[in-house]
């Protein structure tokens, strides 16, 4: 009794050494205690005529669900709570406060009001992100460009998820300032929502205007509808143990570690793990996510549509993240000017974003592309009036791609991978209005511009990126030459599906190489970030991009075969079409009870069989 005493105590404990996560059995005793609580409290819910859940059984399953979640939360940050805690009281007061005054004041008067309690809660929001996530990155620019030496004088520890719940509570201010919700009169209700445990620390972001409404609804949970959340946990246990961290584990992790250590097929191979791992880690916490509420009887947003299909960088980021993407859509890009205009604040953000990333990480290539696209933005904007439209939404696309890479990380390698994906973006919207002639000329004449420069000189060997360009551009000018000849003709049919599956494979090569600063600054201090971040792209590039010993890959391959088989059986799940993955997901869900049973038992045995000594943090709980 005493040591069942002593686990249970333990599971509402905080242990900084072991966060709570959802691949812990931990996490499923503690989360069977309270779904059996649960049952127990909405069993005897009752529905009023307008179809709501009644008021008071309403408080007390989504106080409930708030009491449990402030514990998860605690039991992953620890006294971090107060501060989740303090953002709800804050948030909650405003919305209350924005929609009293329309009812009791009138006139400009009280849009005033309104407009000044929305941007006071906007800012402290951010202030608060600010504080805690870029306060020495802001520090290390001030330091930098004024050469002093001033420091904060004490640790700042990251809150977990810091991110989600900041944006979560603007996402609230601002809807309700816009009327598109009403305030949340319980501050229970509003706890419940802001702090909703399932998407709490890694997402999905959710939009008040699509998740308020749920917490007036009564409880409902079908039997298919079990079972799609069952499917939902162990898509994504198995994405997150099999997939993302063997994969991390056995090859990516080491490779990143010490990039000259191994061959170039190595390097190359890492990086298109990566992707591989970091999607099945991200889109496995959100598909546990996805489950755990539907087992509640909430519903969160689908926050990735199988983004390596994707077929170009914007049909990437449309896929990749949905609720981030959507949620700096319309309270950054469109507040910004969107498609119809981009104002002073639009330019003199993107080249005060470029300047400061410039001086600060003083690399020759990224200080002459920063001074290439400045000084392109003003001869375009000079010389070509009737396009300041256009420029002025490539300017606002960049300017969110920029902001996006630093909501990740507190780190100029995030705004370079930020800004790396806007212009992936940019050059992608210029070369869909472009004919069939223009695309080979511009593909032959850049692989001929390659060629020359890479052999124009006989007495300095080409540098390693310069290889690697070269060879990405002949590749490129001879599938793109092939593909748009024959376009139109006899072979319209095989020639549009070999285009598909060129410009996904492109479109993956391509975001996969601009995670080279994502990951390379990932799970690092914000003051070695940088310079460890370009170093080891560095050295991955250099390797690449080096002379390449064919005869080594069949080694290579053989002796990780284990890993190059999971990632070749990830991604063939991947790229599955999107009907047939939803009709063995329905399929799963109608099994006879005992038989999802069976399933998730053994499923359970092979998972334990690939978890690792130390269970492997969620990628996104650092941001």
């Amino acid at each position: 009794m005493r040591e069942i005493g002593e686990y249970l105590l333990s599971l509402v404990s905080f242990d900084s050494d072991q966060p709570l996560l959802f691949t812990q059995i931990h996490f499923w005793v503690l989360f069977l205690f309270v779904y059996l609580l649960f049952g127990l409290i909405v069993a005897r819910q009752r529905k009023q005529a307008d179809g709501t859940l009644e008021p008071r059984r309403r408080v007390l399953r989504n106080g409930y669900l708030f009491a449990f979640s402030l514990l998860f939360y605690y039991k992953t940050s620890g006294l971090f709570v107060l501060l989740l805690v303090g953002s709800t009281l804050l948030g909650w007061m405003l919305g209350i406060g924005m929609d009293r005054e329309r009812k009791v004041d009138g006139g400009k008067r009280r849009e005033a009001w309104r407009r000044g309690l929305c941007t006071l809660g906007v800012v402290a929001n951010l202030a608060v992100l600010c504080f805690f996530k870029y306060a020495y990155f802001f520090l290390d620019i001030f330091n930098a460009t004024f050469h002093s030496e001033y420091s904060i004088g004490m640790k700042i520890l990251l809150p977990v998820g810091i991110s989600f719940f900041t944006f979560q509570n603007i996402s609230y201010i601002v809807d309700v300032y816009k009327r598109k919700i009403p305030h949340v009169g319980n501050l229970l209700d509003f706890g419940f929502y802001t702090a909703f445990f399932p998407q709490l620390v890694a997402g999905p972001i959710l939009r008040a205007d699509q998740f308020v409404p749920q917490l007036y609804k009564p409880f409902f949970l079908s039997r298919r509808q079990f079972g799609v959340a069952v499917f939902w946990i162990c898509n994504g246990l198995i994405k997150k143990l099999i997939l993302s961290d063997y994969l991390a584990v056995n090859f990516v992790d080491r490779v990143f570690e010490n990039p000259l250590l191994f061959t170039p097929f190595e390097n190359f191979s890492a990086l298109m793990l990566y992707s591989l791992q970091v999607y099945a880690d991200f889109s496995g916490y959100t598909d546990i996510a996805i489950g755990v509420a539907m087992l509640m009887g909430f519903y969160l947003p689908v926050n990735f549509n199988s983004p390596y299909k994707a077929q170009n960088p914007t049909d990437f980021w449309r896929r990749w993240h949905m609720s981030l993407s959507r949620w700096l859509r319309d309270y950054l890009y469109i507040p910004l000017g969107g498609n119809r205009t981009a104002g002073l604040l639009s330019y003199g953000l993107l080249f005060l974003i470029l300047a400061i990333a410039a001086f600060r990480i003083q690399h020759p290539w990224f200080t002459a592309a920063a001074l290439a696209v400045a000084v392109l933005v003003v001869l375009l904007y000079a010389l070509r009036p009737s396009r300041r439209r256009e420029l002025g939404t490539n300017v606002n696309n960049m300017d969110t791609m920029l902001l996006g890479g630093l909501w990740h990380g507190a780190s100029f390698n995030f705004i370079t991978w930020g800004g790396l994906n806007g212009l992936g973006i940019l050059v992608y919207k210029w070369w869909h209005r472009q004919s069939t002639p223009t695309r080979i000329a511009t593909a032959l004449s850049l692989a001929l511009a390659l060629t020359l420069a890479k052999y124009s000189s006989s007495l300095t060997p080409p540098s390693s990126l310069l290889n690697l360009l070269w060879f990405i551009s002949v590749v490129a000018a001879g599938a793109i030459t092939l593909l748009e000849l024959t376009k139109n003709s006899k072979f319209k049919i095989l020639n549009s599906k070999l285009y598909a599956a060129w410009n996904i494979l492109f479109c993956f090569v391509f975001i996969s190489f601009t995670r080279l600063f994502f990951r390379s600054g990932s799970n690092l201090d914000p003051a070695e970030a940088n310079e460890v971040a370009w170093e080891t792209a560095s050295q991955m590039v250099a390797q690449i991009g080096s002379e390449w010993d064919l005869e080594q890959v069949p080694a290579i391959v053989g002796a990780y075969w284990e890993v190059f088989l999971i990632f070749a059986l990830g991604m063939l799940v991947h790229w599955l079409p999107t009907r047939l993955k939803r009709r063995y997901r329905l399929c799963f869900a109608r099994m006879p009870l005992w038989l999802m049973a069976a399933f998730v038992v053994a499923m359970a045995l092979v998972l334990y069989q690939f978890v690792t000594a130390d269970l492997q943090p969620f990628i996104y709980f650092q941001f």
